[in-house]
Parts: C-alpha cells; sequence; structure tokens
C-alpha cells in the first residue's frame, strides 16, 4: 500500500467536494435531462413535426406525446453514420423549402393532409436520398413508438418480470 499516492488522492477528493457547491449552483432537473443534439432548433422541429405525421395523436397519444422526436434526435445522432445524419439534415432542409413553395408556410405550420402529402412525395421519389430518408423516418418512428414506455406498460401490457418469483424452491435431485 503506496500511503503517499493514497493521501494525495484523499486531498484532491476532498478539494473536489470542497469546491462542488460553488460548481454546481445552478443546476435544475431540466438542465440534466437536456440533450445537446447535432440539429439546430429549426432541424429538430421539422423532425418533430415529421414524427408527428406519420403518427398523430388524434383521440389517443401520438409520437410526440411518448417523446418519439427527442429519441430521433439521440438515435441520429448517437447510431448512425455521418452520411445518414447529413442525408437527414438535407432532406428536412429539402422538404421545408417544398412546403414554402407549394404551400406558402412551413412544414411545420402544414396541416396534416398537406405534411402527408409531402411525405408521400418523398416516399414515392426516384430520388434514393429521399426514399432512404423516408423508410428511416417511417421506421423509426414506428420503433420509437412501440418500444416507449407508455406504450409498452399501457397499451401493450408488457410486464418487466412476469409471473412470481419463487426463490427457494425443493428442487428432486434423482432423476
Amino acid at each position: 500500500m503506496n500511503r503517499r499516492n493514497t493521501l494525495k488522492n484523499l486531498a484532491l477528493a476532498a478539494g473536489g467536494f470542497v469546491s462542488l457547491p460553488a460548481w454546481a449552483r445552478n443546476w435544475s432537473l431540466q438542465d440534466l435531462t437536456t440533450y445537446s443534439s447535432t440539429f439546430t432548433y429549426a432541424e429538430a422541429v421539422l423532425l418533430a413535426s415529421v414524427a408527428d405525421t406519420i403518427i398523430p395523436a388524434g383521440n389517443s397519444i401520438g409520437a410526440l406525446t411518448v417523446g418519439v422526436d427527442k429519441f430521433l434526435q439521440k438515435l441520429i445522432d448517437n447510431c448512425y453514420t455521418e452520411d445518414v445524419r447529413v442525408n437527414v439534415k438535407l432532406q428536412l432542409s429539402s422538404m421545408e423549402k417544398i412546403a414554402q413553395t407549394k404551400f406558402g408556410k412551413s412544414f411545420d405550420a402544414c396541416d396534416q393532409l398537406q405534411r402527408e402529402e409531402l411525405l408521400m412525395a418523398f416516399s414515392g421519389s426516384d430520388n434514393k436520398a429521399e426514399q432512404d430518408f423516408f423508410n428511416l423516418m417511417k421506421s423509426e418512428t414506428i420503433r420509437g413508438f412501440n418500444t416507449s414506455k407508455e406504450v409498452m406498460t399501457r397499451y401493450l401490457n408488457y410486464k418487466i418480470a412476469p409471473g412470481h418469483y419463487y426463490g427457494c424452491v425443493d428442487v428432486n435431485a434423482n432423476v
């Protein structure tokens, strides 16, 4: 055991604990739950509008109710390659420009039928990048919705540990 290293580490830890209150003074729970995304605010709004178009709230819960828009941001940022991220951002920008020219308003300001029309144009496009964008958004929005805690527990009756666990059970070892 090296006493000098132990004492030095103990002194550093004590100094860290002394300075912690000044460092963590302005924390809030909301600051801890925010996510620093590569998407700009405008792109995040468009991504949320796409998810809301694919699974709208209606009379029940929708994609935005369970946070699929935040799921998509984290998923695309952390799990997909740079070329997919670039394509998603490019197609979001393209979709916004098409909505501006066709309807005279931004994609998120369009009504449900107008947004569906724009997305369906992407699905039937001859451009592979647009098709890839639509297929990615559709599949990941559905996956994010179906695997959310609220949908899994409330609608799909998922139980983490179904049944009762019997810890001490006599086992017949005479086989």
